[in-house]
């Protein structure tokens, strides 16, 4: 019952801390040690939540590019489109059908008289 829990270091694990030295990181050692190998598998879970995390920066930065590009060119659209659809009014304007038809020869004549309604009975 006299157990030591998991997160409280005992003596022999804050010595084995302090003996370590560059040369136990370089060459490996350091891994080998019972308290680093026990905290592998963390800190084998944070690296992967670390690259996921990068990725997924990587990704919405992507994304947020694409969207700029996007906004561009529906400005750029709609922009067209206005002026496509102004320059439809000003071609549709009845001066402006009329010269097309002197233009072209065309024998059609502007109406005189207002055109007649007919009424169909069911």
């Amino acid at each position: 019952m006299n157990k030591i829990p998991d997160f409280i270091l005992s003596k022999e694990d804050v010595d084995e801390l302090k003996n370590i030295s560059l040369r136990d990181v370089i060459n490996g050692r350091l891994f080998t040690r019972s308290l680093i190998a026990n905290q592998l598998p963390f800190a084998l879970f944070l690296a992967f939540f670390a690259f996921m995390y990068i990725g997924n920066h990587y990704r919405m930065e992507e994304q947020m590019r694409e969207i700029a590009v996007l906004n561009r060119e529906l400005k750029s659209l709609r922009y067209e489109a206005i002026t496509t659809s102004s320059e439809l009014m000003f071609m549709s304007k009845q001066s402006e059908v009329l010269k097309k038809i002197r233009n072209k020869n065309l024998k059609l004549e502007e109406l005189r008289e207002p055109p007649r309604h007919l009424k169909v009975k069911y």
